[in-house]
């Protein structure tokens, strides 16, 4: 069997990998994106207590590694708590560990882009009628979105190679099955797959999110 055909054979491995690899990332965006935002929210309030809380969240996720979070997630029930957890946890557990992480850089990339808007706009809506909530999403929001793009790309092609440490609790990802097969084989060939899975990956995100970027241009 030559190198390509190893190749062909590696990726027909691990498309069960793959699916589960896509999933996390979808996953993640899904649940991360809206709650980086809350946060965000909170980390403007001038509800001081608020604030603070969500100063100290996003302090502890972007100030401790995610490997280390996942471990906390998925051990937590059992030693803190003295709940058992199943195996089907796992998945869950990546999750939940993935959400909140980046839930933290986005409300940071968020509360950035928010500011960088001039205050101007948002009292002219007001003086138009608009209610606060109905100034943010019609007028602030679609400029913070232009302006964050480029900072939400890298810390969403992040993600694409972030979704590996789900190795640590033994989800059945992309990388975790490459790297049994790697084991069983003695070889470096589904490493190399793996590499080209991320990389191509990579390409398919950057290629998006320039197109958003470009359908968002009119804004400027």
């Amino acid at each position: 069997m030559n190198f390509f055909e190893k190749l062909l054979s590696v990726f027909s491995q691990t498309l069960g990998g793959i699916g589960i690899t896509v999933e996390i990332f979808v996953l993640t965006l899904v649940f991360s994106l809206p709650l980086g935002l809350l946060v965000a929210f909170g980390r403007m309030s001038k509800f001081k207590p608020l604030a603070w809380l969500a100063r100290v969240y996003i302090s502890i996720l972007r100030g401790t590694p995610l490997m280390l979070q996942l471990f906390v997630i998925y051990f937590g029930p059992f030693y803190l708590l003295g709940i058992s957890v199943t195996p089907s946890y796992r998945f869950a557990a990546v999750i939940i560990a993935f959400a909140i992480n980046y839930a933290a850089y986005f409300a940071e990339i968020y509360r950035s882009g928010i500011a960088a808007v001039p205050v101007g706009q948002r009292e002219a809506a007001h003086v138009l009628g608009y209610s606060k909530g109905k100034a943010f999403f019609r007028v602030v929001l679609p400029q913070v979105v232009k302006i964050i793009l480029p900072s939400i790309t890298n810390e969403v092609i992040t993600l694409v190679k972030d979704t590996s440490l789900a190795f640590a609790i033994a989800v059945a990802e992309v990388f975790t099955l490459s790297k049994r097969i790697a084991a069983r084989d003695t070889s470096m060939v589904p490493f190399v797959a793996v590499g080209i899975f991320y990389y191509l990956f990579n390409l398919l995100v950057a290629f998006l999110m320039e197109r958003a970027e470009k359908r968002l241009s009119y804004y400027w």
